[in-house]
């Protein structure tokens, strides 16, 4: 049996919303999550759930402690909503931070430990952000955070939400913004618990941003990121070219990205942080 950190990954998905990844070729939240879990820490242990299905329980109480760590995906519901799939998973966030078991996650995540603490989260006036979130900065704050611990002080990342932070609750700490979204990194500390929570994902790669393109492909053309349906496909083929072939520096070049996506060592320097600096130092033996 492994003495590693046995880690929670909450998949914020509703079925219909995995069944729709699933249809494009995009893996589910969840397991995209463990995966990256496991390849920053291969001693640790994962369960999923799935709060958002019909009839799903969540651990309470004492059955959260059992875990050294819970880990939220993204997820296309909105957490503003007034909907029992959405409250179930605000309430499992307050049960967390009393729990005192140290929480991370991507995009959804952090909206649902700020509304869970007292904090607001609402559409972003500046519609939606896709693709690749640019030049996020850290914080004075954020530069001295042990979650960026070996991360440069500005960067892009993997992103794709319609919603952000707008007020931070009263354990909240901005770590990170860019000029689309004020808030890109948080920290919430409430009742004990401590989440640590990123706008963008690091969980993401260029054929799994190539998927959730395709799956929104006429969403996005309507919205203007794409002239039209073939534009969109393209875009979707050259994603997936290059991470087929990372040597073709001429669509890299052509997308903008360099080793702040494409190098899984730097994309996810937050989640062995959190690892190392949250999660490890509060296990229960």
């Amino acid at each position: 049996m492994s003495n590693g950190p046995r880690i929670l990954v909450v998949d914020g998905y509703s079925k219909e919303g995995r069944d729709g990844l699933a249809a494009g070729g995009a893996s589910p939240a969840g397991d995209l999550y463990a995966r990256m879990l496991k390849a920053c820490a291969p001693d640790c242990e994962t369960d999923i759930v799935y709060p958002a299905d019909p009839g799903a329980s969540l651990p309470s109480g004492a059955a959260i402690g059992q875990y050294d760590g819970v880990a939220w995906t993204g997820s296309s519901l909105t957490v503003y909503a007034d909907d029992p799939n959405v409250h179930s998973q605000i309430d499992f966030a307050r049960a967390a931070f009393e729990a005192k078991v140290p929480s991370f996650g991507s995009c959804w995540a952090a909206q649902i430990a700020v509304a869970a603490t007292g904090g607001v989260v609402a559409g972003n006036a500046r519609g939606r952000e896709m693709g690749f979130a640019r030049k996020i900065a850290l914080t004075a704050e954020g530069r001295g955070h042990p979650l960026y611990f070996n991360k440069k002080s500005v960067f892009d990342a993997f992103i794709s939400h319609e919603d952000e932070v707008t007020h931070l609750p009263p354990g909240g700490v901005l770590l990170a913004s860019n000029g689309h979204s004020q808030v890109q990194a948080v920290t919430v500390t409430h009742k004990g618990g401590v989440f640590w929570g990123l706008q963008y994902h690091p969980e993401y790669d260029l054929h799994e941003l190539a998927r959730l393109c395709f799956c929104r492909k006429q969403r996005l053309t309507d919205m203007g990121f794409f002239a039209d349906m073939d534009a969109a496909q393209r875009y979707v083929d050259l994603l997936e070219t290059l991470f087929q072939d990372p040597s073709r520096h001429d669509i890299a070049w052509l997308l903008g990205v360099d080793e702040d996506v494409m190098n899984e060592d730097v994309r996810r320097v937050e989640v062995r942080n959190w690892f190392e600096y949250l999660v490890r130092p509060t296990m229960r033996g």
